[in-house]
């Protein structure tokens, strides 16, 4: 029996060290680049390490380097709520636009010296990694900033992702990063897929996203994918007081970060080393289309706090947009959810930044004028943001007299509506038929969309056939649909069709809000249609309101006005909200009446909440008066906490904000209620 037990151990002791070795060779390789042993050896280890582990099965443990490549997930890519928002940044593409936040940032924090972290930009794919007590729990994409998708088993493939972190590990860490394709080895891999007539990709970005998604781990391991962290999440257990002092535990705990992060005590260090970075662009082992600059001190990032969308102490410096040039063979007309009318122009395909390019957009026909540029010629594109295609000019020594004008169409090339300039200083032409098919499609798709009305299975291709076979004229038509008219399109069997026609029907109660958003009238997103219903109340109210009322509303500015009762002094517009009413869509906003017992508070909310959806408290602290925000600050009347706080608990703590938990939460809206 001694002789078993000293064997086991021994056996226990092996495999331990053996973890141990491969975990620090990965970090070698993956992480600092540093290989110390060759592939051959690095082989031999993991090979015996599964070898030991199958004769004690009992040993193996989750976060063991056998363990990156398991089985299918029970449940491939369910959605993951993100505890603190995953924002997106602003962008910037000019020194101008640089400097300007600069001063921005100068303005917001009278009487501070800031420093500044920049890092490169790199052109990957968003995740957001979860550890707790230094084992590697979740990881989940960005999705749309709020919700993502867990890809916890795929992330496990990808060797620069530590499953168990080094040394002191806090109670709770979140770090976000870019997973990537480096360009020698996405290079490889097409090479390889060519060859074997496999599947190829574009660009190391898409690589990165379709290897990411992929419901069999087993193929995402065969890709190969690294990672760098660039920002943090929740945080337990651990304290920052600067975003280098976070990047410098990474390295600690053995997450990897770009090599050429670095900090600044001025704001012309940070221009210099965005223009450095710029030139270094072609040499860096990875695609990167920017440079993010940050403020360094945390605290002051609180003080600066975030815009609806995204964090105004952080700042994307664009780098000049990659360039090729190429031949435009013909032009279309393409017709938007607004009806706006853009010129495409149809290119000679031509690489472009590791894309094969098309088509550019020309913009509007002020753009094409400006530009002098017509169907034959010869011009330079660039992908703006290196993103979207476009016309940077025209070579005009190439032009051999046969080229021909671009003009707006005197018809809707989709629908043969007239086409208009709504005003005389507007660029854009569009086609005033509100029954155009091409604007219909694209207004149903955005009307059911999950920040408008929220119409679960109306997705693109089912509203296309609702379009094409003439099941739907118009917005009011959804709620007309019945059971024989799903059933007669290809997508649709009996339940999915009950299904759609519930969710269509559910969708009539979202309120007035939600309805504003979901017409699509111009530059009126979600804040601005939540302010116009809370203080209109009513659609009848809004729609009878003239330019001078609508333009004093709190948080509209005057274009949103303008376009807001242009909007309604359209004969159609009446037609269709009348139509909607009619077949019961919900034209009232709930506002509380007479007095407003939360005026004046501010409520933030962190964690999972029991009784309600954040969402719902976030309604209800605006249906009493009050304000509800995404951040913390020193105007922040409440935090609430629900299960499972983020940081914003702990900002609150710090900064002396009143923490109240969900139940008394809802004593004291339902004491304020009555």
């Amino acid at each position: 029996m001694p002789k078993t037990n000293t064997a086991d151990h021994l056996l226990a002791k092996r495999i331990e060290r053996l973890r141990e070795a491969i975990r620090h060779h990965d970090h070698r390789y993956y992480v600092l680049n540093q290989p110390e042993i060759s592939d051959a050896e690095y082989d031999r280890l993991l090979e015996e390490l599964r070898s030991l582990e199958a004769r004690a099965p009992q040993l193996v443990t989750q976060d063991s380097p056998t363990q990156r490549v398991g089985g299918m997930p029970d449940v491939a890519f369910r959605p993951v709520r993100h505890a603190t928002a995953m924002r997106s940044l602003d962008n910037t593409f000019s020194e101008e636009g640089l400097a300007a936040w600069h001063q921005r940032i100068v303005k917001g924090l009278p009487g501070a010296h800031p420093t500044y972290t920049v890092e490169p930009k790199i052109d990957g794919v968003g995740l957001a990694l979860t550890y707790e007590r230094g084992r590697l729990v979740q990881a989940a994409t960005r999705g749309d900033g709020t919700t993502g998708e867990e890809v916890t088993a795929n992330a496990k493939t990808i060797r620069a992702i530590p499953l168990k972190l080094q040394g002191q590990a806090p109670r709770r860490l979140e770090v976000r990063g870019e997973v990537y394709m480096a360009i020698a080895e996405f290079k490889r891999y097409n090479d390889a897929a060519k060859r074997e007539g496999g599947e190829t990709f574009a660009n190391p970005r898409n690589a990165a996203a379709g290897s990411l998604r992929q419901k069999d781990p087993r193929i995402t391991a065969a890709r190969p994918l690294r990672f760098f962290a660039h920002s943090s999440g929740t945080v337990e257990g651990i304290e920052f007081s600067t975003h280098w002092e976070f990047l410098e535990a990474c390295k600690r705990l053995g997450l990897p970060i770009t090599e050429h992060a670095s900090r600044y005590t001025s704001f012309e260090e940070v221009r210099r080393r965005c223009r450095r970075l710029e030139q270094l662009r072609d040499r860096l082992a990875y695609e990167a289309d920017g440079a993010v600059v940050k403020v360094n001190e945390l605290v002051l990032q609180r003080r600066l706090g975030m815009t609806f969308k995204s964090p105004r102490w952080a700042i994307a410096y664009k780098f000049t947009a990659l360039q090729a040039t190429t031949q435009v063979i013909g032009v279309e007309h393409s017709v938007g959810r607004t009806g706006t009318v853009t010129p495409v122009a149809s290119l000679k395909p031509v690489a472009c930044g590791g894309v094969t390019i098309s088509s550019a957009t020309l913009h509007n026909y002020d753009e094409v004028k400006r530009l002098n540029v017509r169907v034959g010629d010869w011009v330079v594109i660039q992908r703006a943001g290196d993103v979207i295609p476009q016309v940077v000019k025209v070579v005009e020594s190439r032009r051999t007299g046969k080229e021909q004008a671009i003009k707006p169409p005197a018809k809707c090339p989709v629908c043969g509506g007239a086409i208009a300039k709504k005003r005389a200083e507007e660029v854009a032409y569009r086609c005033v038929n509100p029954l155009c098919p091409a604007q219909l499609i694209r207004c149903v798709i955005h009307f059911g969309s999950r920040h408008a009305m929220d119409i679960e299975g109306l997705g693109d291709v089912v509203v296309e056939q609702l379009v094409t076979q003439q099941l739907i004229h118009d917005l009011a038509d959804l709620y007309r649909l019945a059971e024989q008219d799903l059933l007669a399109l290809p997508l649709f069997a009996k339940k999915k069709a009950q299904k759609l026609l519930d969710a269509i029907q559910a969708s009539k109660a979202r309120g007035l809000s939600r309805l504003l958003f979901g017409l699509g009238i111009r530059h009126v997103g979600e804040k601005a249609a939540r302010d116009l219903a809370e203080q209109f109340g009513s659609m009848d109210r809004l729609m009878s309101a003239d330019l001078a009322t609508v333009d004093a509303m709190r948080g509209v500015g005057s274009v949103v006005a303008e376009a807001v009762v242009q909007f309604f002094r359209q004969p159609q517009t009446n037609t269709l909200i009348r139509q909607l009413e009619a077949v019961g869509v919900n034209m009232i906003q709930d506002i509380r009446k007479g007095p407003r017992p939360l005026a004046d508070q501010t409520f933030v909310f962190t964690g999972e909440l029991v009784h309600l959806t954040r969402s719902q408290a976030e309604a209800l602290v605006r249906q009493l008066g009050g304000a509800a925000s995404s951040s913390v600050s020193q105007k922040t009347t409440y935090v609430v906490a629900g299960e499972s706080p983020g940081s914003k608990l702990e900002t609150a703590k710090r900064l002396g904000v009143k923490v109240i938990d969900e139940p008394a939460f809802l004593r004291m809206t339902n004491t304020a209620s009555r």
